[in-house]
């Protein structure tokens, strides 16, 4: 027995030695890739053409984070199938900080929406940080015989009533939106696709169709002109832009506290000190004025700064991932 022991002891200390070999050294890699990262261009992945808010969002943080970081920030407009397809090159690229990708609902409601998808958006991507939120309103046809939330739900559930309601597309933030709107009023409406979001408000306003759920920053004229009614902003708050229009969270209905956010994502097994890195430098742009301006214009609200953690970014994600699949299971929604 005293010789078995000896053996095990002779046996398991060179193991243990190399195991605390093996740690010392991931812990000096990891540190020295964080003192010279970044050694090149860095690609940011943006899941949608060029032109959208996504697209003008990561265009002036990819200029700012640039400056901090010593390095260019390479704008890659990878769009289609709801944003996928970008999402998919940005999975398959190497973890090591040098490929970010930008997105936003899309990324969680794709999961169950593409069941064949080639990457795990919760197991593939790890937050860097969360970057912004923008309320959403549900408007409709200025000649709706309703002014109110209360009127609008008595009369999209009178017998026989089936509301249209324009959309984006299947799977568009404004589809979804608008599905759980319906789901949690109780109604009943007739949900129709169009080629963007552009021409669902438009037949909003010339009156073809009843209902949308829009972007309240890009709503807010048409509400105030009269060419909208604008019925409730899809959240716990109000919207500043349109002080007179009720909060639906406030009204009573609890679940539709909905937020279109952007948040920022690095291939998962990037090295942490890599990530701190980032998030320090993304924390810091949005301090910077033209930040500031393009989030004003655009209706954005930066996340508290309580919120800006990479392990906040990556706990949204899969709570979202959740949240939107079971509207989608729920309501059999499936992407063409």
């Amino acid at each position: 027995m005293k010789h078995a022991r000896a053996l095990n002891t002779l046996v398991f200390a060179p193991l243990a030695f190399a195991s605390l070999v093996f740690a010392a050294g991931a812990v000096a890699t990891g540190a020295a890739s964080a003192q010279t990262y970044p050694s090149r261009p860095i690609t940011l992945i943006v899941p949608f053409a060029a032109g959208g808010t996504t697209d003008a969002i990561a265009r002036i943080l990819g200029e700012t984070m640039s400056q901090s970081l010593g390095q260019q920030i390479v704008i890659e407009n990878v769009g289609g199938a709801g944003g996928t397809l970008g999402a998919a090159r940005a999975a398959r690229a190497a973890p090591d900080g040098h490929t970010l990708l930008l997105h936003q609902p899309g990324l969680a409601a794709g999961m169950t929406l593409y069941p064949k998808l080639s990457y795990d958006a919760e197991k593939d991507f790890t937050g860097v940080g969360l970057i912004n939120t923008s309320a959403s309103i549900m408007a409709g046809r200025s000649t709706l015989p309703v002014n109110t939330l209360a009127e609008l739900v008595r009369w999209m559930k009178e017998p026989g009533r089936n509301a249209k309601m324009a959309h984006a597309g299947v799977g568009a933030f404004g589809h979804l939106c608008g599905v759980l709107f319906v789901q949690e009023v109780g109604a009943k409406v007739d949900q129709i696709p169009y080629r963007g979001g552009g021409p669902a408000l438009n037949d909003t306003v010339a009156g073809h169709a009843d209902l949308s759920c829009l972007s309240a920053a890009i709503a807010a004229e048409l509400v105030k002109s009269g060419k909208l009614k604008g019925f409730a902003i899809l959240g716990k708050d109000k919207f500043a832009g349109l002080p007179n229009v009720e909060s639906v969270v406030q009204a009573g209905y609890k679940e539709l506290d909905l937020q279109f956010w952007h948040a920022l994502f690095v291939p998962a097994g990037t090295p942490r000190p890599v990530i701190d890195r980032l998030n320090a430098v993304l924390r810091e742009s949005f301090g910077n004025a033209k930040v500031r301006d393009a989030f004003v214009k655009n209706g954005m609200t930066a996340y508290p700064a309580a919120e800006q953690t990479p392990e906040a970014a990556t706990a949204m994600l899969k709570s979202e991932i959740k949240r939107w699949g079971d509207v989608i299971r729920a309501n059999n929604i499936t992407a063409q």
